[in-house]
């Protein structure tokens, strides 16, 4: 439990560092530290990660440094994705999936999908910023409204699948592909991760009676004490070498689900 609460702490610096990490390091530490159902700790780290994001924005607005435009425009395809991903597409994956003479858990899939995105997400931040101004070129006018709502649809459906509150994928994009300053990109990318939060949870009100309240709001007020450590940090160092850690430890977390859960 001491090893998972330090841990929360741990992802809320994340947080006010470089705006995401919340999510997908939190499924991690509740299902292989704290011991909790894979399913169950999607929703559990939609309630801890969109509570500290909440209230970690708070900060950015004050400032001054919330884009509204991206808010609009990517956070509600965003939510609107999340919502009818985890309302109508997760109960039509089975619990057990069979293919040919291998069988495996819905729990594993879900694990090793996260990896995949956590690695690819992990890549956009330690490549070569030459290499994703090539590929991601700065949008036109007249079609970066699209843009950025297509990018809020993608990130909502991988949100609602794996749980997570996006900031490891909204991050990269408003950076990479949107042109967003990191301090801009962290306070934006908070209050998005807020709302793709609560609209996911929403999805899975039914799981509120089987929670262990005590474990998450503990957790929960962990990663609010760690948010306010990570903005305190992130004003001592540079940006360029923020990303660059965050997408190596990110990068390290995502090969180690891979080897747990093929050989594991």
């Amino acid at each position: 439990m001491l090893m998972g609460l330090t841990l929360a702490v741990m992802v809320g610096i994340t947080l006010g560092l470089v705006g995401s990490g919340g999510s997908i390091l939190t499924v991690p530490i509740f299902v292989y530290v704290m011991g909790v159902d894979p399913i169950l700790a999607t929703t559990y780290s939609l309630f801890a990660v969109g509570t500290t994001a909440f209230i970690g924005s708070i900060r950015g607005v004050r400032n001054g440094d919330v884009d509204l435009s991206h808010v609009f425009h990517f956070g509600f395809p965003s939510l609107l994705t999340v919502f009818i991903t985890r309302i109508f597409v997760l109960p039509l994956v089975p619990d057990v999936i069979t293919i040919g003479s291998i069988t495996v858990h819905q729990s594993v899939v879900l694990m090793l999908l996260f990896a995949l995105v956590m690695l690819a997400s992990s890549v956009s931040m330690i490549a070569p910023k030459t290499m994703l101004t090539n590929l991601f070129p700065k949008p036109t006018n007249g079609n970066k409204k699209t843009q950025v709502v297509l990018s809020g649809v993608l990130v909502g459906f991988v949100t609602g699948v794996v749980g997570a509150g996006g900031g490891f994928l909204i991050i990269p994009v408003l950076i990479n592909f949107l042109h967003l300053s990191l301090r801009k990109a962290v306070a934006t990318s908070l209050i998005i991760i807020a709302v793709n939060s609560f609209f996911g949870i929403m999805g899975d009100l039914e799981k509120f009676a089987v929670f262990d309240w005590s474990l998450l709001l503990r957790y929960t007020c962990c990663t609010i004490v760690g948010i306010f450590l990570g903005f305190s940090l992130a004003k001592k160092i540079k940006s360029d070498l923020l990303k660059k850690i965050f997408g190596y430890f990110i990068f390290a977390v995502a090969f180690s689900i891979l080897l747990k859960e093929l050989w594991g």
